[in-house]
């Protein structure tokens, strides 16, 4: 049986992928529609900071951990949790490697460079504009998706794993 330090990581990554979630939804449901109702320009300007800003962010530090935490989880648990507990993490660190991380690193960051070397005033970064929102929400959807279906996997994970330490406990 895996140690407690093992079921606090769980729960901080139920939390983690939880709040990156949250975060994406926030953008799949109303930030980019509002970007995209704005002027191009203004529209262009304001995902041009958020795009800046996000780096030096407590969500980038979120991402960007559980993208180190997954495959340690994944890891940790080929060695040491067995039962479907271990079929629950290894399916919420994948989702997350690959509808989070990559995502990211290949299709919504590639996207976000090509946006920052525009002028938010120029037609071309207007013709842009109308492409960029709907391909990066795209993406986007699947990156919120992704990481709520991982928080989802880590919480059964976790009341498997509870539920295995009661039963022999008991």
């Amino acid at each position: 049986m895996t140690s407690a330090w093992f079921l606090v990581v769980l729960e901080i990554a139920v939390v983690a992928c939880g709040l990156v979630s949250g975060i994406f939804l926030t953008f799949s449901d109303f930030v980019m529609k509002s970007l995209a109702a704005a002027n191009p320009a203004g529209g262009i300007e304001s995902m041009q900071i958020i795009n800046r800003k996000v780096y030096k962010s407590v969500f980038m530090v979120l991402l960007l951990g559980m993208s180190a935490l997954s495959p340690f989880l994944i890891g940790y648990s080929l060695l040491y949790v067995s039962g479907s507990a271990f079929a629950w993490i290894v399916a919420g660190g994948a989702s997350y490697l690959a509808g989070v991380f990559l995502v990211t690193v290949f299709c919504n960051v590639p996207m976000n460079k090509r946006l920052d070397a525009m002028d938010y005033s120029s037609s071309d970064a207007a013709s842009y504009w109308k492409t960029y929102v709907t391909n990066w929400s795209f993406w986007n959807h699947i990156r919120s998706i992704s990481s709520g279906a991982s928080s989802v996997c880590f919480l059964v994970a976790c009341n498997i794993w509870l539920s295995q330490v009661t039963t022999t406990a008991g």
